[in-house]
C-alpha cells in the first residue's frame, strides 16, 4: 500500500490566533485520507506556549486516527521548545522534506 502524505505549512507566529486553524488543517489531512502527515516549520518565525500545545494536539489527533505524524524545518527557537517539551522523544524530527521524503515515504 502506498502512503499518502500530506503536508501543513504553518507561517509567521504560531500562536493563540493561528491555533485553531493550524488544527482544522490537521483535521483536513486526516479527512482526505492522510496516513502520514508531515509539518513543515520551515516558515514559522516564533512558537507560543499556544503553538506548541496546537502541536500536542496535532500530534494526540493523528496518532488516536491511527496515523503517523512528523515535522521538519525547525529554527533553533521552535526546536529549543519540541525539546524543552520533551516533543523530540515522541515525535521524528527532519531537517527538511527532501530528508523526509527520501526516509519515510515509500
Amino acid at each position: 500500500m502506498s502512503s499518502v502524505v500530506k503536508v501543513i505549512q504553518p507561517f509567521g507566529l504560531l500562536d493563540r490566533t493561528k491555533s485553531g486553524q493550524f488544527h482544522q488543517e490537521i483535521n483536513n489531512c486526516l479527512a482526505a485520507g492522510a496516513n502520514l502527515v508531515l509539518i513543515d516549520f520551515k516558515d514559522v518565525t516564533f512558537m507560543d506556549s499556544s503553538g506548541l500545545g496546537a502541536v500536542v494536539l496535532a500530534i494526540k489527533t493523528v496518532q488516536s486516527a491511527g496515523q503517523k505524524i512528523f515535522v521538519c524545518g525547525l529554527n533553533h527557537q521552535v526546536r529549543m521548545l519540541f525539546e524543552l517539551a520533551g516533543l523530540d522523544k515522541v515525535i521524528e524530527i527532519f531537517d527538511n522534506q527532501d530528508q523526509f521524503k527520501s526516509k519515510v515515504v515509500t
